[in-house]
């Protein structure tokens, strides 16, 4: 969109990125769905490859379908750049990749996807880094878990599977005290419910295969680069304050100020790792993002119901769904989450983990998948799915007991997912 007023959300959701295109005056973004793109002479070509001009190369790279969104989730974000890539795994990636070096570490909170946990505590081995997992709700802990060769900090502002809210205000400022940056996974928000770079954040990542798109069809991710990080500040980030021998010793933060950290994710990151977004799937998510504030508030009114009856059943022992004045986080909702909760919670069955599959085999409008933000709501027993690699200890950490059950809530009508609840929970008794 041109400069001009400050638009609204619902406005951006459905405009930023989006242009008619200049040769058919097609409104929709179309998909450009082509490898290569023909450059004007071979001066033209030389520019784009030195990075002295911008524009489209090869679809690894960039892509007009895929730029669009990128612009789109910036603009979403508060960021200055976006990187998509091919989900939201590449994306934790692709946010680490210029920070990180061999020895090097990250300091986590416990509460994280599961997946989440064994790529950080295992995977990124092969690597050489190496991730410290700590309680964020305990800031001297995290402050003493940063050493000298701690480079970033990483969080989810509403932990899945709980929807645990974490207080990103005191956790950016213990990341800003040690000179390091602070990442937040924002799948489980989604920028309607909260902005993490207005609470301090550095980059935000999202898994766009959720709320972003909405309808589980394609899988997607992106960092979302704040552009207020001074990586030149010392010595500890290399790869965007010091000369890059692939560019004939460029420096990007010098040569590229606030975007450093978007044009290294592109001219390095997509160009090496190659965890390109598919031009067809930046489509889809383009679309999902249009609707994306009227499915967020269905998705809050909706679990504000549904875990306020779930908390009154005699079957369930708890519900951690922080919209509920009982929970310990509710106090931080008005603060990072002002429009809601979200739609993610668990509930934890007073008969154990037996009692969960039974439930679990006995819903019907709840689709049993490893997956959430669904349009349609999605329950999963994580202990035995998506957090089945981790000890019984790191499962309780991150909110996924044994007794334990995630439930994403959807946009149906709430009484109906009530009656189906209703009806699995006395048949798992």
């Amino acid at each position: 969109m041109t400069d001009g007023p400050e638009y609204g959300f619902d406005t951006l959701q459905i405009h930023a990125g989006a242009r008619p295109d200049p040769a058919t005056g097609a409104r929709q973004t179309p998909i450009y769905q082509t490898t290569a793109y023909v450059f004007r002479d071979a001066e033209h070509a030389a520019a784009l490859f030195n990075l002295q001009e911008v524009g489209y190369i090869y679809s690894r790279l960039t892509n007009p379908t895929v730029a669009a969104l990128q612009e789109r989730m910036a603009t979403l974000e508060g960021g200055v750049g976006a990187v998509c890539c091919s989900s939201g795994h590449a994306a934790q990636i692709m946010a680490l990749f210029p920070l990180m070096g061999p020895g090097k570490n990250i300091v986590a909170s416990t509460r994280l996807y599961g997946g989440t946990v064994t790529q950080f505590s295992q995977t990124i081995k092969r690597f050489g880094w190496s991730c410290t997992f700590v309680d964020f709700d305990d800031l001297d802990a995290v402050k003493a878990a940063i050493d000298d060769d701690t480079r970033a900090v990483f969080c989810e502002s509403i932990a899945n599977p709980g929807g645990y809210i974490t207080d990103l205000d005191a956790i950016a400022g213990v990341a800003d005290e040690a000179g390091i940056p602070l990442i937040v996974d924002n799948t489980s928000a989604s920028p309607y419910l909260c902005r993490p770079i207005e609470h301090g954040a550095t980059l935000v990542v999202h898994s766009m295969t959720k709320y972003l798109t909405g309808n589980g069809t394609v899988t997607g991710g992106v960092v979302i680069d704040s552009g207020k990080f001074d990586w030149s500040a010392s010595d500890k980030f290399p790869s965007l304050s010091a000369a890059e021998p692939a560019y004939h010793g460029l420096k990007f933060h010098e040569t590229f100020g606030p975007l450093a950290f978007t044009f290294h994710g592109i001219a390095i990151g997509l160009r090496d790792l190659g965890m390109t977004l598919n031009p067809q799937a930046a489509h889809y998510t383009l679309m999902g993002i249009e609707t994306l504030s009227l499915r967020m508030q269905k998705h809050v009114e909706n679990a504000e119901k549904v875990a306020s009856w779930l908390e009154t059943h005699d079957a369930v022992e708890a519900v951690t769904y922080a919209g509920l004045k009982s929970s310990p986080y509710n106090k931080r909702v008005s603060k990072i989450c002002p429009k809601g909760a979200g739609g993610l919670f668990t509930i934890a069955l007073k008969g154990g983990y037996e009692s969960c599959v039974k439930f679990v085999d006995n819903l019907e409008i709840f689709s049993h998948v490893a997956n959430l933000g669904d349009t349609r709501s999605l329950v999963i027993h994580s202990a035995s799915t998506t957090h089945r690699q981790l000890t019984v200890e790191q499962q309780v950490a991150a909110g996924a007991a044994p007794n334990v059950v995630r439930i994403s809530i959807g946009t149906e009508e709430a009484d109906d997912l009530i009656a189906d609840l209703d009806r699995a929970l006395n048949a798992a008794r």
